[in-house]
């Protein structure tokens, strides 16, 4: 089995990640594995937590000296374990934020990182500007407020290099949000603004945001997981990553205090990421939408068992090439069409086994990032919008609670209540749920789209999500 080549205690630290998970762990810190393999030392990342869930991050990479399992699954069952050490130290916000900020200013830093949702940024997604509404975020904008959030953090930091003279790192998003470099520049440079003019110059002047279109299915890791890697090392491991073969960086080349050899260890670099990245989102994301509400409430659990469902996997394809695709610009060398077929092939690796309940989570996040710029784009040609209408009142009848074998679901959303009381309301007002303001913006007030919705609605309703899905596919 592979296990780091060098000498991690001759690893410094060049990159600070914020929001460790599974995906990170499957990602970034696998490409700076290889760095640090070829030779480029001085990227060793330190990993930064903020959350109350983060904690048990915490305690497992500082048993394990930062070390875990990554278990790559094949479809033919195939399993291709490795340990990657690239993580050299894990800093825990609410035990010491002080520490986490001089880590951040440090000079050494010359790369902070993110995965911290896409919620995490208090950027409005109707107006594209900072609009802080998290209660951390409020309180780390008061005067003297010692840092909790990640904002305050990393602006924090930031405010600190600029004071010493120091040059200030890069802010690379790896979240799945349109132009997240964009998003983060907005987020980062509002954020310093509301808290000095001066500063909030500063950074929108001197600090680079590039984008990246990041991209590999990393389901969340179960016991069986962890007792699989039990037996296939004969070591236990209280937090291994499992993630499908496929693996993508499109990074694009803008940094502040320079950057490690990406292009050699398999990263794309380019000048404009903004193709690749709407493929991304309005494919792989908007697609995961597509299939996840639907598929549960029809009785699947994981996308290979929807994918293998025919009606299913022909809505998808049908989704991905007639409402999104046409919204797409060319993708420099990538033919769309193999990418779909690939999309299909990838969900349906039955060694992965992705949760729909994980794709459902967050969805006023995740709808508004991933499928509503395609309906918005569709409406503004005449372009159809049936197959997103259907997606949307799926999430309707999903957050009603309970699916159509009468189990119950566990919503999980940051507007958790909104949402809940919307689709309650909807049982007799179906577009009372298209009028959560902060998710949908006027698209109620649409006629295209309201109608289309509650066609929809009322089709799930008296005939269930698999009737849905095979008349939205041509299939009925």
């Amino acid at each position: 089995m592979p296990v780091p080549s060098y000498d991690r205690s001759a690893v410094t630290t060049g990159i600070v990640h914020l929001g460790v998970g599974g995906f990170h762990r499957a990602h970034e810190a696998l490409y700076v594995d290889r760095l640090l393999a070829a030779g480029h030392t001085g990227w060793g990342i330190c990993g930064v937590g903020t959350q109350p869930f983060d904690r048990r991050m915490r305690d497992v990479l500082r048993a394990q000296d930062g070390l875990y399992t990554l278990v790559v699954k094949h479809p033919d069952g195939r399993r291709e374990p490795q340990v990657v050490g690239s993580l050299v130290d894990y800093l825990y916000a609410p035990d010491d934020s002080e520490a986490v900020v001089e880590r951040l200013a440090a000079q050494t830093t010359r790369i902070v990182s993110l995965t911290i949702t896409e919620g995490g940024y208090s950027v409005d997604p109707l107006t594209g500007r900072f609009q802080p509404r998290e209660p951390a975020v409020l309180l780390d904008l008061q005067p003297g407020a010692q840092p909790t959030s990640v904002l305050g953090l990393v602006t924090e930091a930031l405010s600190r290099r600029r004071s010493r003279g120091l040059p200030p790192f890069t802010v690379l998003s790896c979240d799945n949000v349109p132009q997240n470099g964009r998003v983060c520049h907005e987020a980062f440079s509002g954020f310093a603004t509301w808290r000095d003019a001066e500063l909030g110059a500063w950074v929108r002047e001197h600090v680079a945001f590039p984008s990246s279109m990041v991209d590999r299915i990393t389901p969340g890791t179960t016991d069986e997981d962890r007792a699989a890697v039990a037996d296939l090392l004969g070591v236990v491991d209280d937090w291994p990553v499992v993630c499908e073969p496929y693996l993508q960086w499109v990074l694009e080349d803008r940094w502040s205090a320079g950057s490690p050899p990406w292009a050699d260890v398999g990263v794309q670099l380019v000048e404009d990421v903004h193709a690749y990245e709407l493929m991304k989102l309005r494919l792989l994301n908007a697609g995961h939408q597509a299939l996840g509400y639907l598929g549960y409430l029809a009785g699947h659990r994981t996308t290979d068992q929807a994918c293998a469902d025919p009606p299913f996997a022909a809505f998808l394809l049908g989704y991905l090439e007639h409402e999104a695709t046409p919204t797409l610009r060319p993708v420099p060398g990538v033919d769309l069409a193999r990418y779909r077929r690939t999309l299909l092939e990838r969900f349906a690796n039955p060694a992965v086994r992705d949760t729909l309940a994980r794709l459902c989570a967050e969805s006023s996040d995740r709808i508004p990032t991933f499928l509503l710029p395609v309906v918005r784009e569709q409406l503004a040609h005449g372009g159809p919008v049936e197959r997103s209408a259907l997606v949307v009142a799926a999430w309707a009848r999903y957050a009603q609670g309970i699916d159509e074998q009468g189990q119950p679901i566990a919503v999980v959303d940051r507007l958790l209540e909104t949402v809940l009381a919307a689709a309650a309301r909807s049982r007799t007002e179906p577009l009372a749920f298209l009028e959560i303001a902060e998710v949908f913006g006027d698209l109620a007030q649409s006629p295209v789209f309201a109608e289309a919705f509650t066609r929809w609605w009322r089709v799930l309703r008296d005939r269930g999500a698999r009737a849905a899905v095979a008349e939205a596919a041509g299939l009925s």
